[in-house]
């Protein structure tokens, strides 16, 4: 059963950083392409950023977030970072971590709150 559990959220100044963590089980880790997606309150899900299976060589990010995240994996730990830098007001939402299996389908963790706020 696969289970993905995400962490390091929390409340940060505008400007701040933060970095996500998401711990994988249950699956052999390094054959699945991750995710990082969010739900601001009002708006629907949104992708972040992406990164490829294995080395995760090859990683996408949504315009608004170009250049202040950075999305890795530590497939040693089954692990995928959202590391978020510059943060702004409007980066507040829901984080949540995203697994696709080679077959297609799809995982999610339970998410963890980020808000940037002074």
């Amino acid at each position: 059963q696969v289970r993905l559990v995400e962490s390091g959220g929390g409340l940060v100044l505008p400007g701040g950083s933060l970095r996500l963590s998401c711990a994988a089980s249950g699956t052999a880790f390094s054959l699945n392409a991750m995710a990082w997606y969010r739900q601001a309150p009002g708006k629907e899900r949104e992708a972040v950023a992406t990164v490829s299976s294995g080395s995760g060589r090859s990683t996408s990010y949504t315009d608004s977030v170009q250049g202040r995240f950075t999305i890795s994996r530590d497939n040693a730990k089954s692990t995928v970072y959202l590391q978020m830098n510059s943060l702004k007001p409007e980066d507040t939402a829901v984080y949540y971590c995203k697994l696709k299996t080679p077959d297609f389908r799809d995982y999610w963790g339970q998410g963890t709150q980020v808000t940037v706020s002074s």
